[in-house]
């Protein structure tokens, strides 16, 4: 067995399943667990990744507008690998190496003939879905399995020990901003993840793409909590723009900037990543919703208090 996995979440997933040995190469954006960096690269971006929120959404749209792909899919490598399966998606053409991507590399005569895994994670349900369809593709099964029953218990957990909280206090109002500029909130399975861990999401619909919000709607909603987690971003790189993200009109107004309850965590790794680590989101929400009673150790690591609110 020869995998190469084209989305960071999934090469997430063959690891989880106990398969990392088997993987010959990755994308771009794959670089968990550690080992996986040592393997050959098959894609990479048509646009700057350096710079602003801004300016990397003004460069995907304008590729996006002239109907091209954001990301290519090195055809040749994929040949000299001779791969038995290659795992991608057909969710978001923006966040990762599509289906379209990998099928037009794959018409390019790929003299292995890989099984093409395509995962279509759009809420929390999708992934457990998406890892049988992986488990069942690569022949373990009972892994996949085994590891599903394992995070239901855990999600279930978690879930118990936050309700017990708000029985006393109530469930904190919370926003997820997914992108600083232009202003977009979290959708998919983090609406999911903040009721699981029993907040009041105000932004975004479980299973559907993130939508476009505007600041004005976010001083309207005036939120107990903010947590500004950019797809593709580490917590450096978010804190670099938040300046921008502070300067808008009626921030400092805001009952979350009030009390010290704007968050920066880090996209990249968790929440933007349907994967495994979904687990670890849902404890980085618990630890950030009540700090009082969680200690996952989390903090200053996968989040952090954002402090030039003042």
């Amino acid at each position: 067995m020869r995998i190469v996995s084209l989305i960071a979440s999934s090469t997430e997933i063959v690891h989880a399943l106990g398969l990392g040995q088997f993987m010959v190469g990755r994308s771009h954006e794959c670089d968990y667990p550690e080992s996986v960096k040592a393997l050959p690269v098959c894609t990479s971006p048509k646009f700057k990744v350096e710079g602003t929120s801004l300016e990397i959404d003004q460069r995907v749209k304008e590729i996006l507008e002239k109907s091209l792909s954001v990301y290519m899919v090195d055809a040749a490598m994929l040949d000299n690998l001779e791969p038995s399966h290659v795992i991608t998606q057909a969710q978001c053409e923006v966040c990762a190496v599509s289906l379209k991507d990998v099928e037009e590399a794959a018409c390019q005569m790929i003299k292995s003939r890989p099984e093409i895994i395509s995962l279509e994670p759009n809420c929390l349900e999708d992934y457990f879905s998406d890892l049988s369809k992986v488990g069942k593709a690569l022949g373990v099964i009972e892994a996949a399995t085994k590891l599903e029953n394992q995070s239901r218990s855990k999600i279930a957990e978690i879930n118990r020990r936050t309700k017990a909280l708000t029985d006393k206090t109530g469930k904190p109002t919370v926003a997820i901003v997914e992108w600083i500029e232009p202003l977009m909130a979290a959708g998919n399975w983090m609406p999911e993840l903040v009721e699981l861990a029993n907040g009041i999401n105000l932004f975004g619909t479980a299973g559907k793409h993130s939508p476009w919000m505007t600041f004005a709607e976010l001083v309207d909603k005036d939120p107990d909590i903010i947590i500004v987690t950019p797809c593709g971003f580490d917590n450096k790189r978010t804190l670099e723009e938040m300046p921008l993200f502070a300067a808008s009109a009626g921030y400092q107004n805001l009952k979350a900037v009030k009390t010290g309850r704007v968050y920066v965590a880090d996209g990249n790794q968790y929440f933007n990543r349907p994967g495994p680590r979904l687990l670890d989101s849902l404890e980085i929400l618990a630890e950030i919703f009540y700090q009082e009673a969680f200690a996952l150790n989390h903090k200053d690591k996968a989040w952090l208090q954002y402090q030039g609110q003042n």
